[in-house]
Protein backbone atom coordinates (compact mmCIF):
# COMPACT_ATOMS: atom_id res chain seq x y z
CA UNK A 1 0.00 0.00 0.00
CA UNK A 2 2.93 2.33 0.70
CA UNK A 3 4.06 2.29 -2.91
CA UNK A 4 0.50 3.00 -4.06
CA UNK A 5 0.53 6.14 -1.89
CA UNK A 6 3.90 7.03 -3.41
CA UNK A 7 2.61 6.50 -6.95
CA UNK A 8 -0.46 8.66 -6.24
CA UNK A 9 1.79 11.33 -4.70
CA UNK A 10 3.88 11.36 -7.88
CA UNK A 11 0.82 11.61 -10.10
CA UNK A 12 -0.61 14.46 -8.00
CA UNK A 13 2.73 16.29 -8.10
CA UNK A 14 3.03 15.93 -11.87
CA UNK A 15 -0.48 17.26 -12.45
CA UNK A 16 0.17 20.07 -9.94
CA UNK A 17 3.30 21.09 -11.82
CA UNK A 18 1.42 21.02 -15.13
CA UNK A 19 -1.28 23.21 -13.60
CA UNK A 20 1.45 25.49 -12.27
CA UNK A 21 2.65 26.13 -15.81
CA UNK A 22 -0.93 26.73 -16.95
CA UNK A 23 -1.50 29.18 -14.09
CA UNK A 24 0.95 31.62 -15.74
CA UNK A 25 2.54 32.72 -12.49
CA UNK A 26 -0.64 32.27 -10.47
CA UNK A 27 -2.46 34.84 -12.60
CA UNK A 28 -5.15 32.37 -13.74
CA UNK A 29 -7.52 31.32 -10.97
CA UNK A 30 -8.48 27.73 -11.79
CA UNK A 31 -5.05 26.38 -12.72
CA UNK A 32 -3.67 28.14 -9.63
CA UNK A 33 -6.23 26.47 -7.36
CA UNK A 34 -5.64 23.08 -8.98
CA UNK A 35 -1.90 23.48 -8.51
CA UNK A 36 -2.17 24.40 -4.83
CA UNK A 37 -4.68 21.64 -4.11
CA UNK A 38 -2.70 18.93 -5.89
CA UNK A 39 0.59 19.93 -4.25
CA UNK A 40 -1.18 19.57 -0.90
CA UNK A 41 -2.50 16.14 -1.89
CA UNK A 42 0.93 15.13 -3.10
CA UNK A 43 2.68 16.15 0.12
CA UNK A 44 0.01 14.46 2.23
CA UNK A 45 0.41 11.19 0.31
CA UNK A 46 4.19 11.50 0.52
CA UNK A 47 3.86 11.95 4.30
CA UNK A 48 1.94 8.66 4.47
CA UNK A 49 4.63 6.99 2.40
CA UNK A 50 7.54 8.03 4.60
CA UNK A 51 5.94 6.36 7.61
CA UNK A 52 6.97 3.02 6.10
CA UNK A 53 9.60 3.72 3.45
CA UNK A 54 12.90 5.48 4.25
CA UNK A 55 12.56 9.17 3.43
CA UNK A 56 15.59 9.17 1.14
CA UNK A 57 14.19 6.34 -0.94
CA UNK A 58 10.69 7.80 -1.06
CA UNK A 59 11.98 11.23 -2.03
CA UNK A 60 14.34 9.81 -4.67
CA UNK A 61 11.46 7.96 -6.32
CA UNK A 62 9.01 10.87 -5.91
CA UNK A 63 11.31 13.51 -7.31
CA UNK A 64 13.05 11.32 -9.90
CA UNK A 65 9.93 9.94 -11.51
CA UNK A 66 8.27 13.34 -11.21
CA UNK A 67 11.13 14.93 -13.15
CA UNK A 68 10.96 12.30 -15.88
CA UNK A 69 7.18 12.49 -16.20
CA UNK A 70 7.01 16.29 -16.20
CA UNK A 71 9.66 16.37 -18.92
CA UNK A 72 7.53 13.99 -20.99
CA UNK A 73 4.45 16.16 -20.44
CA UNK A 74 6.47 19.26 -21.28
CA UNK A 75 7.62 17.67 -24.52
CA UNK A 76 4.29 16.22 -25.68
CA UNK A 77 1.80 18.75 -24.29
CA UNK A 78 3.68 22.05 -24.00
CA UNK A 79 6.01 21.35 -26.96
CA UNK A 80 9.15 21.96 -24.90
CA UNK A 81 12.36 20.94 -26.61
CA UNK A 82 14.47 18.10 -25.28
CA UNK A 83 18.05 17.67 -26.42
CA UNK A 84 20.56 14.85 -26.05
CA UNK A 85 21.94 16.25 -22.79
CA UNK A 86 18.43 16.26 -21.30
CA UNK A 87 17.83 12.67 -22.37
CA UNK A 88 21.15 11.55 -20.87
CA UNK A 89 20.36 13.39 -17.65
CA UNK A 90 16.92 11.79 -17.43
CA UNK A 91 18.43 8.35 -18.00
CA UNK A 92 20.92 9.02 -15.20
CA UNK A 93 18.06 10.04 -12.90
CA UNK A 94 16.17 6.84 -13.72
CA UNK A 95 19.33 4.82 -13.14
CA UNK A 96 19.89 6.53 -9.81
CA UNK A 97 16.34 5.83 -8.64
CA UNK A 98 16.73 2.17 -9.60
CA UNK A 99 20.06 1.90 -7.78
CA UNK A 100 18.66 3.56 -4.64
CA UNK A 101 15.73 1.15 -4.66
CA UNK A 102 17.90 -1.91 -5.19
CA UNK A 103 20.37 -0.91 -2.48
CA UNK A 104 17.84 -0.40 0.30
CA UNK A 105 16.14 -2.93 2.50
CA UNK A 106 12.88 -0.96 2.58
CA UNK A 107 10.90 -3.70 0.86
Amino acid sequence: MHYIYLLLAIIAEVFATSALKSSEGYTKLYPSLVSILLYGVSFYLLSLTVKHIPIGVAYAVWSGLGIVLINAIGYFYYHDTINLSTIIGLLLIISGVIIVNLSTNAH
